[in-house]
């Protein structure tokens, strides 16, 4: 399929994955307005999520049948507005990548990191065209590049650049949300994007791109569930909060075991081709295992922040442990643990 062709085909896709405007609330499935996730009791719990997100691991996998409270789900475009809205008070917690906590805890937003997740990082990568004259990323030097300000992209690709010894100044960074960074990318307006999974398996399989560089090895893989400190601090939202992450952690657990029946159900939820959300779970999205947000995550972290204030991209240096409450870690694996692989990665 031609490139000119291939734009408009997956631009459709992805809008449902955005469709959601940040904050709107939604409990149908689609996109829309909706009374949220029934449950029992009187308590409701405000959940971020993103399109195909946690609504739609959870219900997949059944652990949103027999809730003993009530979920109202929010869904955001990606980590950082996600995370405001919990700042604002008006969410209670959402999941997010490596990045975007790094970035909402340096404007000293009222955040607090309360369970983690270990994946492996091939999707989160820098794309190419196929035609691109870029074989590695140190000739990225001089180049335009799209990515998502303040995302796991964004330090996938700091990383990516300070290992071949480059920095941002050396390219030109164009801060995008993904719908727009993908219409830059199809149209030849950037030279490379910077994305995570499930854009990376779409881009690749229908945005005639390639992987010049992925994250394996060069960032750590790990994603959060992030809180607001006036929930933790209300005892019956905190012990919602608690069995919550235990449901996603079974979910994770579900999703390994049933990559068929998860990409099914992702690709009805986001409008996603079922090859790509197949090759979106054994890249990524199913290899995930809920870990604790430990000493070791926690300066693993800290080395993002460190970077991002070495190069004055967020306002001040801090201490990540202060934003973390590890009272959730229980009996949870080490943040080192590996991440599950499905034969051999791709």
């Amino acid at each position: 399929m031609r490139p000119r062709h291939t734009a408009p085909a997956l631009l459709l896709p992805l809008a449902l994955l955005l469709a959601a405007c940040g904050g709107s609330p939604r409990g149908d499935g689609a996109g829309g307005t909706g009374s949220g996730t029934d449950g029992k009791g009187s308590l409701t719990l405000n959940v971020g999520d993103q399109k195909g997100g946690s609504e739609a691991v959870l219900r997949a996998a059944g652990e949103l049948d027999d809730l003993p409270y009530k979920i109202k789900w929010s869904t955001f475009t990606s980590g950082p507005p996600l995370l405001e809205a919990i700042n604002a008070g008006a969410v209670d917690v959402g999941g997010v990548g490596n990045t975007p906590p790094v970035f909402a805890a340096a404007a000293n937003s009222k955040i607090k990191v309360i369970a983690g997740s270990h994946s492996r990082s091939d999707g989160e990568a820098i794309l190419v065209k196929k035609g691109s004259p870029l074989k590695r990323p140190s000739q990225l030097k001089g180049k335009s590049i799209a990515v998502a300000q303040g995302s796991s992209a964004h330090y996938q690709l700091i990383a990516q650049l300070k290992k071949t010894g480059l920095t941002p100044k050396d390219v030109t960074l164009n801060y995008l949300q993904p719908a727009d960074a993908l219409a830059a990318f199809s149209r030849g307006k950037v030279d490379a994007w910077a994305v995570w999974d499930p854009y990376t398996s779409q881009a690749l399989d229908q945005a005639d791109a390639r992987v010049l560089a992925t994250g394996q090895g060069v960032v750590n893989g790990l994603s959060f569930q992030v809180a607001a400190p006036a929930a933790l601090d209300d005892k019956k939202k905190s012990a919602a909060l608690k069995d919550y992450t235990d449901r996603l952690r079974r979910a994770q657990n579900w999703v390994f075991k049933h990559p068929d029946a998860w990409a099914k159900a992702w690709s009805q939820e986001t409008g996603l081709p079922r090859k790509v959300a197949r090759d979106a779970v054994e890249r990524t999205r199913g290899t995930a295992v809920a870990v604790a947000v430990d000493k070791a995550a926690i300066a693993s972290e800290q080395q993002i922040v460190d970077t991002f204030a070495g190069l004055k991209l967020i306002p001040r240096k801090y201490d990540f442990g202060s934003f973390v409450d590890p009272r959730f870690n229980g009996d949870l694996p080490p943040s080192s643990t590996p991440p599950r692989t499905y034969g051999k990665a791709k």
